[in-house]
């Protein structure tokens, strides 16, 4: 029989955990089994330095703050070694990592993932996964709206143009006109 203070420091992570699933737009769930401290430790980086949370949790302590949380439909998948990625943020920076990480190493593998709270499929996940960031994301939207405001400045600015080589034409009409006359 576990301890209070164990059994305290268990419900704390718990809580924690909950608290983390809930404050989140997206996670992942997946078995990181088989992999080296080398990959590990840049798989961490590239996760943090895209804002995602990374925490390697027992299997029954996932399972018990998902419940807290109101995620259902975990319990599954939760065998073997468990790691759950959460991003507060970002949607598919979660996704797009571990799945790109998954391809490199036959070990590692995704389970499952949530958004908004919601249990998705691995079809899901991998489909979140090819999409592009955010930033990419923005800059695309970015350029469709610029596109008709640049076409319309450069037809704005072709017009200025023609009519600018217009006028020393007429120009040089009229003096030829005016020499002619005189």
């Amino acid at each position: 029989m576990p301890s209070q203070k164990v059994l305290e420091q268990k419900q704390q992570i718990v809580n924690d955990l909950a608290e983390r699933i809930q404050g989140s737009v997206a996670g992942v769930i997946v078995s990181y089994e088989g992999i080296n401290v080398a990959d590990d430790t840049k798989l961490r980086k590239d996760l943090r330095e895209a804002g995602v949370k990374y925490t390697v949790v027992k299997n029954t302590l996932i399972k018990r703050a998902a419940e807290k949380a109101g995620l259902n439909g975990i319990e599954g998948v939760l065998n073997g070694t468990s790691a759950i990625a959460t991003s507060s943020e970002d949607y598919v920076a979660a996704a797009r990592i571990l799945q790109k990480f998954a391809d490199g190493h036959k070990t590692f593998e995704v389970k499952t993932g949530y958004l908004d709270n919601e249990v998705i499929s691995l079809e899901k996940i991998q489909s979140l996964a090819k999409l592009p960031s955010r930033e990419v994301l923005l800059a695309n939207v970015l350029g469709a709206f610029q596109a008709p405001i640049a076409s319309f400045a450069r037809a704005v600015q072709a017009i200025v143009d023609k009519d600018g080589e217009a006028a020393p034409a007429e120009e040089a009409a009229a003096e030829a006109e005016a020499s002619t006359e005189a």
